[in-house]
């Protein structure tokens, strides 16, 4: 059983001629709306990668499989080295907000992650500033994850055996 954010339905007219056989185009009909009850939620999931050069914030349906709004700090400034500002942050995660807002997500779960693998296991700066530009836009917050891969054994890292030399 799958919800999506968007309805379809399909109305198909019958033709009018007798001897003609044209039919009528097939209208599609779309709705954002959510038929919801008093105090129920419709829970989304906002997947937020913030590593040391862009911070992603990327709302899903609850399966992660259907995408409802992506956007990165990169698409909001123009300098490269900003992208991964807390500035640049906060306006894509209000950005991700108001799209995801306008098709009738009233909540996120908050999934966080940092590069990880062998590399850096710590969330880049825009981390906490999305975190909070999504909880003032008025999506209410539900549980937060962090889902950074940690490896159990890794690949050799990058840099020699007694490390990169400054």
């Amino acid at each position: 059983f799958f919800l999506s954010p968007i309805n379809f339905s399909w109305t198909a007219e019958p033709t009018t001629s007798m001897g003609d056989k044209k039919e009528k185009a097939v209208a599609e009909v779309t709705t954002l709306d959510r038929k919801l009850g008093d105090g129920e939620e419709y829970f989304a999931v906002a997947h937020i990668f913030a590593s040391f050069n862009d911070t992603f914030v990327h709302i899903t349906d609850l399966s992660g499989r259907e995408t409802l709004c992506r956007v990165t700090g990169g698409m909001k400034v123009k300098a490269d080295r900003d992208e991964a500002s807390p500035y640049a942050a906060m306006l894509a995660a209000q950005d991700a907000a108001a799209k995801a807002k306008d098709l009738g997500v009233t909540a996120v779960h908050i999934k966080m992650r940092a590069t990880g693998g062998n590399r850096t296991k710590t969330p880049g700066p825009g981390a906490q500033s999305a975190l909070r530009a999504l909880a003032r836009a008025g999506l209410k917050i539900g549980r937060i994850e962090d889902v950074t891969p940690i490896p159990t054994d890794s690949t050799r890292r990058k840099g020699s055996r007694r490390g990169r030399r400054l």
